[in-house]
């Protein structure tokens, strides 16, 4: 994130200094107070999440004159803010590290006049309109709402995968598989995800160790059947990772045998932790309807079952988890909540561009 930044993203107010110095952004305090001095706790849509689903999002709704608030979280950003290059996002040929991109997203609503606060969502009422949203201690109230919170990707709790994540730890093959080739890799998972992440990596890398803590996958037989016949693909059955290797970059993991007990390093390049996703729905289970997985069901492209909520992103998608298909999504979802409230005679129907 650029320097300077506050951790509330809502427009700062300027010091005015007597001394010729040019003003600067007085310090904020609490989210009560940043929302106090922008004199705003009521939108027409608010969007909950500041991934590229919901900052894609408010710049679309920024732009029709919506002027949106952005719940965004306290860990702002979503997943991109702990990946570091980014080379499928379009635009940027020689990539970009994730935090920069987020960073780029959030000046862009922002200039078109999204407000964004950096707290997390502790309850919403959604029985009738307007809406209301408790975040941080405040009362937010508004005609629409587009959930774009995301997914976090289930982590082995390790301090050293902690510390390692984007120097060779990741959660996500398709963003990062590239950046491995001709290298050894290791998987940890036993179901389609790991599988899916395994078979992927070997486009790249010259070795793949899926490492499982049980005798025998999860998976589907037929991605068993893949993974287990691939001759770049080695299984540690009954295998535990209890520790990272490396100081700046990941050098290898410590195995535990899941029966014996005893421990051994296997040597690696990086570390592919596919045990799963847990869809950031919480607030929303009472009124909004999940599928088996937790993951908000879509109805009409971006709607739900409350007339006036509106999805986007990974907190719904749990097949491609792309920035670029967040992006998209938090595009569908504001144009479709802009034409949701012209139709409910809460906006002016935006132009063709307007767009």
């Amino acid at each position: 994130m650029s320097q300077g930044m506050s951790g509330f993203g809502g427009p700062q107010p300027l010091q005015i200094l007597s001394d010729g110095q040019q003003p600067v952004a007085a310090p904020v305090g609490t989210p009560a107070q940043v929302a106090a001095l922008n004199a705003r706790t009521s939108a027409k849509v608010i969007i909950v999440g500041s991934g590229p689903a919901g900052l894609t999002a408010a710049i679309y709704a920024a732009r029709a004159n919506l002027e949106p608030i952005v719940l965004g979280g306290y860990e702002a950003g979503g997943q991109l803010m702990i990946t570091s290059e980014v080379e499928n996002y379009p635009g940027f040929p020689d990539g970009i590290q994730g935090p920069e991109l987020m960073d780029r997203m959030r000046t862009q609503a922002q200039r078109f006049g999204a407000l964004i606060v950096d707290v997390d969502i502790d309850r919403v009422e959604l029985s009738r309109r307007p809406f209301r949203l408790w975040a941080g201690g405040v009362e937010y109230a508004t005609q629409a709402v587009i959930v774009a919170s995301g997914a976090s990707a289930i982590w082995l709790d390790l301090d050293s995968e902690a510390r390692l994540r984007g120097r060779g730890v990741s959660a996500c093959a398709t963003c990062d598989g590239f950046f491995f080739r001709d290298r050894k890799v290791v998987v940890v998972g036993g179901g389609d995800s790991a599988l899916e992440e395994a078979l992927f990596l070997t486009k790249f890398a010259r070795e793949v160790v899926i490492v499982h803590r049980r005798d025998g996958f999860r998976g589907s037989r037929i991605m068993q059947e893949r993974a287990l016949s691939h001759p770049r693909i080695r299984v540690a059955w009954n295998s535990l990772v209890v520790d990272v290797l490396g100081e700046n970059h990941v050098t290898g993991v410590r195995l535990r045998d899941a029966v014996t007990g005893e421990e051994r390093d296997e040597p690696t390049d990086g570390l592919f932790v596919a045990i799963g996703h847990r869809p950031n729905t919480a607030v929303f289970r009472d009124w909004l309807d999940v599928d088996a997985k937790g993951y908000l069901e879509v109805r009409d492209r971006t709607g739900t079952r409350v007339d006036g909520v509106f999805v986007a992103g990974d907190v719904h998608d749990h097949r491609y988890r792309q920035a670029v298909t967040a992006a998209g999504d938090g595009c569908r979802a504001a144009i479709d909540a802009e034409r949701w409230l012209a139709e409910q005679g809460l906006a002016e129907p935006a132009t063709a561009t307007a767009w």
